[in-house]
């Protein structure tokens, strides 16, 4: 087993491990030091604390503004139709408005709002305006908090995603492909793919560090239909021996956590009988729904046994074309986002924004429910959830709909509409969640210093 256990507690980099696989464990009471085995914990030693996560959530083609903004400012703002599946975490929300992502604008560049949306949404850098090979945005800010901290974990990030795109080629008004789907950028030339399937994030996290071990322990498990578990059971019962009640609940529960998202992971999904009226992307899930929920159950256990602290999630790519027919709307998300004011497009769109909203709800509920030492996931992190849009219809790129959730250990107070004055940069924000995060920077694309008023 790779992990220590002396007096000063079980190491925080402790795993299981068995065929090709590798555990990580979630903040047990156990790793604080000086703690007693056996009885739960020496009395009176500290608890653990964890460290800060960082997630970027991003949703394509805009909100329906109307009722996305609040019109009352400060603790007492009204929960907006768009945001009732979050009212359970009013108390750990912020809606910011008034931010804007001023180098998605055209700035001369003429049309492929789109592109540059996502490209500068975690930049705050002009995309190159090019179809080919010479591609130039930026560092994005789950990069550069990487680069600070990203050491300290078995993953310097996560890059994750709901549908799928073309790597190479033309996508928007002349700009290449690699703009358009993806936001997450390791330099100004390189951006970082995102993977879209929650099963192969699964294998990612759990196999072992040998590429070659874990595809072919990968095949043996498979062919005896077994679970990872089955194979970290002796690691688990060692472990269980020296562990107080608390501590053997807590590895209980994060284990039957595991076992639940792979059953669901290898459960064949349904065919859908809907044919859409707009092209799809071939790597895009079946259902949104199922897909999302699968993929921020990964990312939760991901930072439950601390694997990585920061991760990117885009819902879809600005521009996506895909269809909902499980909640009645067959029309491409890109086309009726161009409502131009007629009342059943905007009817649709405010479906889908609910619905992207829903599930993004589930997410934040999964990390509010996740123990981590003395508090949970969601008071140790800080969510973004946003577009590069403002309204689809009039491609602004200014008073984005911006949520921040959680409690970034103690660094934000939540529970309040703040209204920024106007050309406020979205990278302000970003500074100033990794300042909260340990990575202190001066500076990121358009930025002008750290965005106040948070705390």
């Amino acid at each position: 087993m790779s992990r220590i256990i002396t007096n000063r507690g079980v190491s925080r980099r402790a795993v299981l491990r068995g065929l090709g696989v590798s555990l990580g464990l979630p903040v047990l009471d156990a790793m604080s030091p000086g703690l007693a085995f056996g009885s739960g914990g020496s009395k009176g030693a500290a608890k653990p604390s964890g460290p800060t996560r960082l997630c970027w959530v991003y949703v394509p083609n805009g909100k329906d503004m109307p009722n996305w903004t609040p019109k009352t400012d400060g603790a007492k703002f009204e929960i907006t139709k768009l945001l009732e599946p979050l009212a359970a975490f009013r108390d750990q929300m912020l809606v910011l408005t008034g931010l804007t992502c001023d180098k998605a604008r055209a700035n001369g560049d003429g049309p492929g709002d789109h592109a540059r949306a996502m490209a500068a949404f975690l930049t705050g850098c002009q995309a190159r305006k090019t179809g080919g090979a010479n591609i130039r945005a930026g560092l994005s800010a789950d990069q550069l908090g990487a680069q600070k901290l990203g050491h300290l974990t078995s993953f310097r990030s996560l890059e994750l995603g709901l549908e799928g795109g073309p790597k190479s080629g033309v996508c928007d008004s002349g700009y290449a492909c690699a703009y358009q789907h993806n936001f997450s950028w390791r330099s100004e030339t390189t951006p970082m793919p995102k993977e879209t399937d929650p099963k192969a994030v699964f294998e990612r996290l759990f196999g072992s560090s040998s590429k070659n071990e874990a595809v072919n322990a990968k095949m043996r498990r498979d062919a005896r239909r077994k679970s990872i578990l089955d194979y970290v059971l002796e690691d688990a019962k060692s472990l269980r021996n020296d562990l107080g009640g608390a501590d053997v609940n807590k590895l209980d529960e994060y284990l039957a956590s595991v076992r639940d998202v792979e059953q669901r992971i290898n459960r064949p999904q349904q065919e859908s009988s809907f044919k859409p009226t707009m092209p799809v992307h071939k790597a895009e899930p079946k259902e949104f729904a199922p897909q999302a929920k699968l993929m921020a159950d990964v990312l939760v256990l991901a930072f439950r046994a601390d694997l990585t602290r920061i991760a990117t999630f885009a819902f879809g790519d600005d521009g996506s074309t895909r269809s909902y027919p499980h909640i009645g709307v067959g029309d491409g998300h890109h086309d009726i986002s161009h409502h131009g004011r007629d009342k059943t497009k905007i009817e649709k769109i405010h479906k889908i924004n609910f619905h992207h909203v829903t599930q993004f709800a589930y997410f934040i509920s999964k990390l509010k429910e996740a123990k981590d030492g003395d508090s949970n996931l969601l008071d140790r992190s800080l969510i973004l959830y946003g577009s590069g849009l403002g309204d689809g219809d009039r491609h602004n790129h200014d008073d984005l709909p911006i949520l921040l959730l959680g409690g970034g250990n103690g660094t934000v107070k939540g529970g309040r509409h703040i209204r920024y004055p106007k050309e406020t940069p979205l990278t302000n924000l970003h500074l100033a969640m990794l300042d909260r995060f340990g990575a202190k920077a001066t500076r990121l694309g358009d930025s002008t210093g750290l965005l106040e008023g948070l705390s």
